[in-house]
């Protein structure tokens, strides 16, 4: 059994508004939205959880927002689809952004590849408070979490979820390039 180690890693990811609108398909933002925006990323920064998370010879990071940012998320989609939509596509930007601050080539590769969750994965991750939603599921039990390979390894082409994913089934364009050398780590991690 290997050793895991576990890394807090502290970060503070800015609010990009054009990518954040960009990824939302808007092209305004008024005034007041932008402002609850920018209030709720204030507020929801110190929440986000950060960790790089060791099995051995496989590192990975690990992201997520608790469950109070799903219920405020809930209370958005409740009072407006519009606001819902807003307040869910920040909290999505929230994590993106932070995976993004750690591993800039996710942005070019347009991918954050799901590893395949093993044992150690599992027990380190529910260990964190960040568990899988069942010991068969490839879930995570957090709506907004990201769990990938650190450092960056590849895109799509590593990706554990490619077969369930439209951008890993070639159904939307994606540049992405598996780096040299971790071919070999990937197929002995599966063995072990």
């Amino acid at each position: 059994m290997s050793e895991t180690s576990i890394t807090e890693r502290r970060i503070q990811p800015y609010f990009d508004m054009e990518a954040f609108m960009n990824m939302s398909r808007e092209t305004r933002l008024g005034g007041a939205v932008l402002e609850r925006l920018v209030k709720l990323w204030g507020e929801w920064l110190p929440e986000l959880k950060v960790y790089e998370v060791g099995t051995g010879k496989i590192s990975y990071l690990a992201i997520w927002l608790p469950e109070s940012v799903e219920e405020a998320v809930d209370e958005a989609w409740g009072k407006s689809p519009s606001d819902g939509f807003l307040v869910n596509n920040l909290a999505q930007f929230l994590c993106m952004a932070a995976v993004q601050e750690l591993l800039p080539q996710v942005e070019d590769g347009g991918c954050a590849p799901s590893p395949r969750p093993t044992s150690a994965l599992r027990e380190a991750l529910a260990g964190l408070g960040l568990p899988y939603k069942s010991e068969e599921s490839s879930l995570l039990s957090r709506r907004y979490a990201v769990v990938t390979h650190f450092p960056f390894r590849g895109g799509c082409e590593i990706c554990h979820m490619q077969s369930r994913c439209p951008k890993g089934q070639g159904q939307t364009e994606s540049a992405s390039i598996l780096l040299p050398g971790y071919e070999r780590e990937e197929e002995d991690a599966g063995k072990s």
